[in-house]
């Protein structure tokens, strides 16, 4: 017997007293009818509205109150507080509905030690997205892979499944959104995604890449110019890292790591 939860979500917020009520409904209601036990922490990214009060209202939410460093060291604020076997994160806006989650179930279960919801590939489903958005997305993707990851259709897909054990050895290995993070201002919207999973890579952890549905928000807080500058040079710094030896990246041994 023990005390741990069988899942963690993990949800950063900024300034989300809008969107978080909906979020968290629809969270609880799926969890209440799941016959395991779970934990939902919302890290609240220094908000200055009532994201942070209205996540306190709900039963069973855990807030986790954090300066405003942007989504990256809000994320892993989260994984790194989380005491479920399994950590689930996803964003604020709940753009891939929570049922979506038992597919990220499976792949874990079935021996990965990450799994990531994808909107690109054969069953992956994009509602209401604006073709601009899209093509936006896969060139920054070709970026991506050019210059940091190989092999991942989608890196930005805000919904991630993690064995504890690995969030924990990933997270503390990020540089980018480490615990010396600059406070930002205003919505900070960054490519921590892409750290996190070329330390994933580098450390020899298979990544079950999942179709899921996703659906755009018309309250996205997605600035492209802005946002498209930021992810690159997150980007190009997690290369930079790279090259300057800032990452220890020795392998896991295989047999820690390899699907069964």
């Amino acid at each position: 017997m023990t005390n741990e939860p069988f899942l963690s979500i993990v949800i950063p917020a900024y300034n989300e007293e809008r969107r978080l009520p909906a979020t968290l409904t629809a969270i609880m209601t799926f969890l209440a009818a799941e016959p395991y036990a779970s934990e939902v922490i919302v890290v609240d990214d220094g908000s200055d509205d009532r994201t942070a009060e209205i996540a306190t209202a709900f039963p069973g939410v855990t807030v986790l109150r954090c300066d405003h460093r942007g989504k990256g060291f809000a994320v892993r604020a989260g994984a790194l507080a989380a005491r479920g076997s399994i950590i689930l994160l996803c964003d604020a806006d709940l753009a891939v509905p929570i049922e979506e989650w038992p597919r990220l179930r499976a792949a874990i279960e079935a021996g990965y030690p990450i799994a990531i919801g994808s909107r690109e590939g054969v069953g992956a489903t994009r509602e209401g997205e604006p073709w601009y958005r899209h093509v936006m997305g896969r060139v920054f993707n070709g970026i991506i892979r050019l210059v940091a990851l190989r092999g991942i259709n989608d890196t930005q897909c805000g919904f991630k499944a993690l064995r504890r054990e690995v969030a924990r050895d990933l997270f503390r290995r990020v540089r980018i959104y480490g615990d010396d993070a600059p406070v930002v201002r205003g919505a900070a919207v960054t490519a921590y995604d892409v750290e996190l999973l070329f330390l994933a890579q580098r450390r020899g952890y298979p990544i079950a890449e999942i179709p899921v549905t996703w659906r755009y928000g018309a309250e996205t807080k997605v600035n492209p110019l802005r946002d498209s500058w930021r992810n690159l040079r997150d980007v190009l710094r997690v290369r930079w890292n790279d090259l300057r030896g800032r990452y220890d990246v020795t392998s896991v041994p295989v047999e820690e790591v390899a699907p069964r």
